[in-house]
């Protein structure tokens, strides 16, 4: 009897650890950019933190929506006008810390001698559909008076590829110029077939700031994991601030298995530097400039102050000592 007994309480222990360690997983979607590696680092340091992270790779932040929609993720880093347009058409997340901030260049051909943005009429510019660069690229045209479609007949036709595409179609001389994310462009511009015309930073978004989102139902239902997870989101990016050798280490050999160059690496970071913070104020701008140009196509915008919680990353930052 008693070793009934004693047997049922082991595996009675067994499941409920079990249990509680399948609680602790993390299922995080990320992008493969530079600017994304400290957030990819999350995973290595993860059982540390006291939980598991399984990170998914997408091609793009949309993608990465597509699967938080769907159940898929319980946290994903992407950029603002993918969780804004996810948000506006009623996924139930939040935007709880910025993890990078910039990361667009506006790249021309060398050999065309391109210098402003104004030197742009009369020429095709690729940019991914949707992005941010898509966003900031509308941004510059519009307010150096320039008009666009992906048509011709307008001042400057928008050719629509991904990103490792638009290098491609720039390298081959089938557009003119890019709008183009990190690490791409800075590889554009050192390979020599690309020359920086702006960091299109001017216009009233600023740098853009890329998103760390979690669904509602984390954020609420499993707070102290996702506390968790945020400490080791502020830790995994101190890291990387200060250690700045590690962080090319891990994202040249880790994320890009060597593609890309220490020159790479140090233009793109330089353009596409390491944060842990994000206003509501931020993402407002954005959003009201993704109505405006009709990037994402809201019915109805939603309004950031409802759905920017930064409460976590606040607690996470004092608890390490962080401002």
């Amino acid at each position: 009897m008693f070793k009934k007994i004693l047997l049922a309480s082991v595996i009675s222990s067994g499941l409920f650890a079990s249990a509680a360690q399948a609680q602790d997983v993390v299922r995080l979607g990320n992008l493969k950019f530079a600017h994304y590696g400290a957030v990819s680092y999350i995973k290595e340091i993860a059982p540390k933190c006291g939980i598991k992270v399984e990170e998914r790779v997408f091609a793009k932040g949309l993608d990465a929506m597509q699967a938080v929609i769907a159940g898929e993720l319980d946290v994903g880093a992407v950029s603002s006008e993918a969780t804004i347009s996810a948000r506006a058409s009623g996924t139930a997340i939040y935007v709880v810390a910025g993890f990078a901030k910039g990361g667009a260049r506006l790249v021309g051909r060398t050999d065309l001698g391109i210098k402003t943005v104004k030197d742009l009429k009369g020429k095709k510019v690729g940019v991914t559909r949707g992005g941010i660069q898509d966003i900031l690229l509308a941004a510059e045209l519009s307010q150096h008076g320039l008009t666009y479609s992906d048509q011709p007949g307008r001042d400057v036709q928008i050719i629509y590829l991904g990103f490792p595409d638009l290098n491609q179609a720039l390298l081959g001389k089938n557009i003119d110029a890019i709008m183009q994310s990190e690490p791409y462009s800075s590889q554009a511009i050192n390979k020599g077939f690309g020359n920086e015309i702006i960091k299109p930073y001017d216009t009233p978004i600023g740098e853009p700031v890329r998103t760390m989102v979690m669904t509602e139902k984390f954020y609420k239902e499993r707070r102290p994991v996702a506390e968790k997870f945020m400490r080791c989101f502020v830790e995994a990016t101190k890291t990387f601030i200060e250690n700045k050798e590690l962080a090319e280490k891990y994202v040249r050999e880790n994320m890009f298995k060597g593609q890309v160059s220490h020159e790479d690496f140090v233009n793109a970071i330089e353009n596409s530097p390491y944060t842990y913070d994000v206003t509501a104020e931020h993402i407002q701008i954005t959003t009201d400039l993704m109505q405006k140009y009709g990037v994402g196509k809201m019915v109805k915008p939603p309004v950031a102050k409802d759905w920017v919680k930064t409460d976590l990353l606040e607690q996470a930052k004092k608890s390490l000592n962080i401002k």
